[in-house]
């Protein structure tokens, strides 16, 4: 299983962080072991100064694609739910200041936490998220906001990468991002749903 995620598919997220809005997907990939165990909290490395949650719809990959045409990209998809990319923005900084790959920055232990999946069929259609940090909502976004739909990310994607069953795919975060601290409690939701629930440690 493979985790794949975009980069600045909102236009706002790009623009908060001093990035130019992208004329294609910029992808990069975590590992599993990148995935927090469920009910566990997410401990704040001792590595880094600067953790930013970044709240992101996710889907799960239901059966082998490549090469797959926009129109068929939805018939791919067997589950949605809410995550959280966590980002050592400090790390990653250094590192894109040096032209380095930001892979220790984004794919750490821990740094991809999924909510509850809603199972499939998912129709096409646009869904909203949010964020909310000890009770207060810090990021809302839609997927109808997005610079690269859903289709178009599915064909992106599966040119390079063979999309195997349970494949997952973040697909970007809107703005909003911001650091956490120890005791913050974090909730993910969908379409107004609570998925995720989360307590930084």
């Amino acid at each position: 299983m493979k985790i794949l995620c975009i980069g600045r598919n909102y236009r706002d997220h790009a623009t908060e962080l001093g990035n130019a809005v992208p004329t294609e997907p910029v992808v990069f990939c975590k590992p599993d072991s990148a995935i927090l165990q469920p009910r566990l909290p997410f401990v704040i490395p001792s590595w880094s100064q600067d953790i930013h949650h970044e709240i992101e719809w996710v889907v799960r990959i239901g059966r082998v694609g490549k090469f797959i045409e926009p129109e068929f990209a939805w018939s791919y998809v067997d589950a949605m739910t809410v995550g959280i990319d966590f980002t050592a923005r400090d790390l990653q900084a250094k590192l894109k200041s040096q032209g380095l790959p930001w892979e220790k920055a984004k794919g750490f232990d821990g740094s991809a936490v999924l909510g509850t999946w809603i199972p499939g069929p998912i129709e096409p259609g646009h869904f909203a998220i949010s964020l909310e940090k000890n009770g207060i909502e810090v990021q809302a976004g839609t997927t109808a906001d997005f610079i690269f739909p859903l289709e178009q990310l599915i064909a992106h994607v599966s040119q390079y990468f063979t999309l195997k069953t349970g494949d997952l795919l973040f697909t970007g975060t809107p703005a909003g991002v911001g650091p956490v601290s120890r005791g913050d409690e974090l909730e993910g939701k969908l379409g107004g749903k609570s998925l995720l629930r989360l307590r930084i440690r």
